[in-house]
């Protein structure tokens, strides 16, 4: 019966510490001290031992200008032989908050001569320096531990310090060395180096980063300088520079890091260095040692090469399409050959039933599951193209069927969604794209939500559904590129439909095809009604994106594209544009974007 008794006041007396603790916190948290203390002050009495019931209490009363009291209090923690050596700082530091510097350093210095006894003590002690910014006396316990024990590596720290007191050049150095050394991995270095360059490759600690790496390069010839000179050219947009350093890994690692180039050529692309990308895909089929990697280099090089094509290049394309179905046929391992040209017969030459010859004799192969479905998934679009929906809707179901929780599953419903769209059966077409809302694909997520609302409202506002049929054709149109046929259809809209809910739309479509023809100004006309006329409508914020693009891509006046995605950042926060709009703001003012 005692034990029982026993074990419930022990339960209560632990509930009614774990209160205090909570309240005392909590009141700290708010900055209400003068309750906080009350607490922090039982808990001390009850548990003088734990330190972290001490140290509340110090900085509740310090908060209160209390130095005294927490003086008091610290003095006797310090009597304990067992207490840890960062009191001393927290003592040295409560004369600091007096203004009393000497004093301050003198309990900082004995702080830093407690690691004579325990190299152990420098790790907490370090931390606790940088934790009140002073960083010379974290450097020193850091530096003094590693003397007195070989074995311990705080170096990282000491880079990190260095970063912070500016010394960026010394930082660079400690980095490097432990990248070289093996201790800390490269991707964790460059995310801490990342915060200190910048796009300009002018910038005095780019040159810095640079300085550093050469010397090291000269020093040592190790495709790790490669590596990261690679890496400060790309975040410098440099992407020529970049690929002088990948070929010279390249030929060091015998040929083992063409992933390394073919993510260049990427990035370079992505970025409209189209020339560099190009040289990069060439070179990649100069050396490949794999056929495969080869041909997926001469696609994407041929895939550059489209854009903006004239007609005497259409031909040469025409040309190297056929050479590279002559030369590697139609196998398992040329799928992405076979639906390239496909689409370039389909897209560019209008010749859809070549393509479609092309993509049912793909589908003869002993493919896999996703195999089969890329295939018919391209098959699908270019009998949509040639407006055969109801065998296309048959591929596509084919897809969402077997691969129902993928995302390419989940396109598949869309493409259903989409061309049952086209051809006007609306509300089979809503009953998809319910479904596909709640994509796990943001952005099929946000096109579904896009088109299930242009057919709801519209349908509503018109029993007859002609302004949305119209607008069916004329997004057909688009699709098969068939651009002015489809800014008339538009124009047919926006003249003989206005005030109705498909105004929006209808003027968004067209500016997105008059960007394309290179009628900017007439674009700029469109998104403005939008913005002018339909502030609050759900297209606004896609009216605001598209002006910003148009102004820093095609413009260059970058001072009319930070107006228009300041919009977005602070009108629009819910929009699918927020992240880039807030990343093009901060890079058109000249932030450092990581």
């Amino acid at each position: 019966m005692r034990f029982f008794i026993f074990l419930f006041v022990f339960c209560s007396l632990q509930t009614i510490v774990a209160q205090e603790d909570f309240l005392a916190k909590q009141y700290f948290n708010d900055g209400e001290f003068e309750k906080s203390v009350v607490f922090y002050e039982k808990l001390v009495k009850k548990s003088p031992r734990r330190t972290d019931y001490a140290t509340g209490l110090i900085k509740c009363y310090q908060q209160l200008e209390r130095y005294e009291d927490a003086e008091n209090l610290l003095i006797e923690q310090l009597k304990d032989k067992n207490t840890y050596p960062t009191f001393i700082i927290e003592l040295g530091y409560n004369y600091a908050l007096q203004n009393n510097s000497s004093k301050a350093n003198e309990y900082y210095q004995k702080a830093i001569d407690k690691i004579n006894e325990n190299a152990n003590f420098g790790y907490g002690l370090g931390l606790r320096f940088q934790k009140y910014a002073l960083l010379d006396y974290a450097a020193k316990a850091f530096i003094k531990a590693m003397e007195l024990n070989p074995q311990l590596d705080y170096n990282f720290q000491l880079a990190k310090i260095y970063g912070e007191e500016g010394q960026i050049e010394k930082m660079y150095t400690s980095y490097l060395k432990l990248i070289s050394e093996g201790k800390v991995s490269q991707s964790r270095v460059l995310r801490s180096i990342d915060d200190f360059v910048s796009e300009d490759a002018e910038n005095i600690n780019n040159l810095l980063l640079k300085k550093v790496l050469l010397t090291n390069a000269q020093k040592n010839p190790d495709p790790l300088w490669n590596e990261l000179l690679s890496w400060l050219f790309v975040r410098q947009k440099q992407y020529g520079s970049a690929f002088r350093q990948e070929k010279a890994i390249f030929k060091r690692t015998d040929g083992a890091t063409i992933e390394r180039l073919n993510m260049l050529a990427i990035t370079a692309s992505e970025n409209e260095d189209i020339e560099t990308a190009k040289e990069v895909y060439q070179y990649i089929i100069d050396n490949a040692f794999d056929e495969v990697i080869k041909l997926h280099a001469q696609l994407d090089f041929i895939a550059l090469e489209s854009l903006d094509a004239d007609e005497k290049s259409i031909e040469q394309i025409q040309k190297k399409y056929d050479q590279l179905i002559t030369q590697y046929g139609y196998e398992n391992q040329t799928l992405q050959l076979q639906v390239d040209y496909a689409n370039f017969l389909t897209f560019t030459q209008n010749t859809p039933e070549a393509a479609i010859v092309i993509l049912k004799k793909s589908l003869e192969l002993p493919l896999n599951t996703r195999g089969s479905a890329f295939v018919k998934m391209a098959l699908a679009d270019i009998l949509v193209y040639n407006k055969k929906f109801n065998e296309a809707l048959i591929y596509y179901s084919q897809i969402q069927k077997r691969l129902k929780n993928d995302v390419l599953g989940q396109n598949a419903r869309f493409k259903v969604a989409q061309t049952s769209f086209y051809k006007g059966d609306f509300d089979w077409a809503l009953t998809q794209l319910k479904v596909l809302r709640s994509s796990t694909s943001q952005l099929i997520a946000n096109d579904a939500m896009q088109l299930s609302l242009l057919i709801s409202d519209n349908s509503l506002e018109d029993s007859t559904q002609t302004a949305l049929k119209k607008y069916a054709r004329a997004d057909l149109l688009a699709y098969q590129n068939k651009d002015k046929e489809s800014i008339a259809v538009l124009d047919d809209i926006l003249e003989n439909h206005k005030g109705e809910k498909i105004e929006d739309e209808a003027l968004l479509k067209q500016g997105k095809l008059l960007e394309k023809q290179k009628e900017f100004q007439a674009a700029i006309f469109n998104y403005t009604k939008i913005i002018e006329f339909y502030a609050d409508g759900i297209l606004a914020d896609d009216a605001y994106y598209n002006l910003g693009e148009l102004y820093r891509s095609e413009l260059n006046e970058p001072a009319k594209a930070m107006q228009a995605y300041e919009k977005i950042i602070y009108n629009y926060q819910d929009s699918y544009f927020f992240p880039q709009a807030r990343r093009h703001f901060r890079e058109l003012r000249g932030d450092s974007i990581n």
